[in-house]
């Protein structure tokens, strides 16, 4: 087996770095190439990749087109087996990529696999749930509010849920593996995602045709999550709106125009 590593980047050089020199540092085993899509950045990105790493790829963007078409763009450009998706805001430890992949290969029925995500402090990330609807949206963000609260029992429930493999409905993309067959089966990332909400659809199309989402703690990966959310706060929640739209259109159509009524009775309906 051979993997392909693909990270999406904008804007976030200094991000992109810690995250290729843990690749570097401690390399997985599996054969492996790393290919970077920058989608136009203005900060110089891509000659500091081309820089200090030659043997990493980059492709460079014209425009900004979005996380989903530039992971599209990066799986197209890549010839792995299995291909990792990752953030550019990871930092990744030795061991986890081959732990990960071997949590894959243990389980035919499976497509992808997500790790265990924890932040700077050793705290764990709820990077899984179930399939987006109104009652789970709900909870899913009641529990992350909670939990950065750091309401005891709320913590300790997390803690021991981030310990147990489990089958799930979606891992979060910001470290996804998935097997290049399954991913062409279903047409890779759908691109009327800009951020947020691609991981989600992409793992309902797989299992729609049948396979299963692995959570696999056993490995344990770094996202540093938050960052450049806090630089561009008002754009990445806009985008998230217009993601969350278009992700209720999709699968839960009825629910859509509601979800319409009730951004613009807040004054958060995104423009298109």
């Amino acid at each position: 087996m051979t993997l392909s590593i693909v990270i999406v980047n904008y804007n976030a050089a200094a991000a992109l770095t810690r995250c290729l020199e843990s690749l570097h540092q401690s390399p997985p085993s599996i054969p492996h190439d790393i290919v970077v899509v920058d989608n136009a950045s203005s900060d110089g990105s891509a000659g500091v990749v081309r820089s200090r790493w030659p043997n990493v790829r980059v492709i460079e963007q014209t425009v900004n087109a979005g996380f989903a078409a530039g992971t599209n763009a990066g799986i197209r450009s890549s010839r792995g087996d299995l291909l990792l998706l990752l953030n550019n805001d990871t930092v990744v430890p030795a061991g986890a990529i081959d732990t990960l992949a071997g949590r894959l290969a243990a389980h035919p029925d499976a497509a992808v696999a997500g790790p265990r995500l924890i932040d700077a402090d050793g705290h764990a990330e709820l990077s899984f749930g179930r399939m987006i609807s109104p009652l789970a949206e709900l909870r899913q963000k009641a529990i992350g509010v909670l939990h950065s609260l750091e309401v005891g029992p709320v913590v300790r429930w997390i803690e021991r849920a981030t310990r147990q493999e489990a089958f799930v409905d979606w891992v979060s993309g910001a470290c996804m593996l998935v097997s290049r067959a399954d991913a062409e089966q279903v047409g890779f990332f759908d691109e009327r995602y800009f951020l947020y909400t691609e991981d989600v659809d992409f793992c309902a199309a797989l299992r729609a045709r049948g396979r299963r989402i692995l959570f696999a703690p056993a490995a344990e990966i770094t996202h540093l999550r938050g960052r450049s959310r806090a630089t561009a706060a008002g754009q990445m929640n806009a985008a998230y709106r217009r993601s969350q739209i278009a992700f209720y259109e999709k699968h839960h159509p009825g629910w859509a125009p509601i979800l319409r009524a009730y951004l613009r009775l807040k004054g958060q309906e995104p423009r298109t």
